[in-house]
């Protein structure tokens, strides 16, 4: 199964009014994708809630709207991000507690109204992320997560990711075209349409044939990723400033890249090999994102789902002046 990326969708949650059409307009994206009208309504009332939530305990906050590609159809991702002095979870979660003032169902019953719920908080703000299935999809909740976000909102974006899945193995592809804006994109999307034709080719090869795709283009900044569940190994791979580390729950290393232009010039390219990741996180970021931070830094945060670290990655080292993409993949034998 091949997984392309697209720019997470974000609401501003400053006042009242914002709550309706947060609710209008995820309810709106579950129909679009198939979403029958119970599983549409829940969608929209747990996007009531999380808005309702920033306004009580942050006065201000954003909530992130994603489309998740399933083997079978799609789901919805919400996450309600906030920079906050804390709130006190565990009331927030006791059934009959109301965020919102007003008829507000509580995080405890958003958590049963979700397929996926996870939160994190401390004095830098929260995260809570929910994700949503339709009712007759069975299929296990893959533990990846991705931010992207374009330069003040443009429609074209010069990052791209790109995940195939294959049983135990995973290939991931993150470029960073040069620049931003049309041209930008329009070189990263031509290094990932011919990803995605063969994406567990040897690296070198998937390399070398992207390279021959962007040339022309602007070109831009490459990684490429292999795990293999069964070897419980990574393969590492990158031309230029895409950001990579593996993280443990005690230690962390970065994924050196060489220098050099995809599409345009590089040296050399060398394959990395890693042993024994498996239970370890994979991170791949663009340089739209800051390189200095420890995810260390947050107490427990390296055990939270994927899409949580994302976001708060996206949250607290946003440059603001490119685009910028953030990936993280639970490394995992038998998902």
């Amino acid at each position: 199964m091949n997984i392309g990326g697209s720019v997470t969708q974000v609401l501003p949650i400053e006042d009242i009014s914002q709550i309706g059409h947060a609710r209008r307009t995820a309810q709106k994206l579950a129909e679009q994708h198939g979403f029958d009208a119970t599983d549409a309504g829940r969608v929209a009332l747990v996007a009531t809630e999380l808005a309702s939530n920033i306004l009580k305990h942050a006065t201000r906050g954003e909530l992130h709207l994603r489309v998740l590609p399933r083997p079978s159809g799609f789901g919805i991702e919400m996450l309600a991000v906030d920079r906050a002095k804390g709130f006190d979870l565990q009331a927030c979660l006791t059934d009959g507690f109301s965020t919102g003032g007003t008829q507000g169902i509580g995080l405890g019953a958003v958590a049963r109204q979700t397929e996926v719920f996870d939160v994190y908080a401390d004095s830098r703000g929260a995260v809570l992320l929910t994700r949503l299935y339709p009712r007759n999809d069975k299929a296990a909740d893959r533990r990846i997560g991705v931010s992207q976000h374009s330069l003040r909102d443009d429609p074209a974006c010069g990052d791209v990711w790109h995940l195939a899945f294959d049983g135990p193995r995973i290939s991931a592809l993150v470029i960073d075209g040069l620049g931003h804006g049309e041209e930008a994109e329009r070189a990263a999307r031509a290094g990932e349409k011919t990803f995605a034709l063969s994406p567990f080719d040897s690296p070198l090869l998937l390399l070398e044939d992207i390279h021959q795709a962007m040339t022309g283009t602007r070109g831009g900044a490459l990684a490429i990723a292999q795990f293999d569940g069964d070897r419980d190994a990574l393969r590492f791979v990158g031309i230029g400033n895409i950001g990579a580390c593996l993280i443990a729950a005690d230690k962390s290393r970065g994924l050196a890249s060489h220098p050099g232009i995809v599409g345009g010039q590089y040296r050399k390219a060398q394959p990395f090999d890693y042993a024994q990741v498996n239970g370890q996180l994979l991170i791949m970021y663009s340089d739209g994102l800051q390189s200095r931070w420890n995810l260390h830094d947050y107490p427990g945060l390296v055990h939270r789902h994927p899409a949580v670290i994302a976001a708060i990655l996206h949250r607290d080292f946003c440059r603001g002046r490119d685009d910028v993409t953030v990936l993280v993949i639970a490394l995992e034998a038998h998902p």
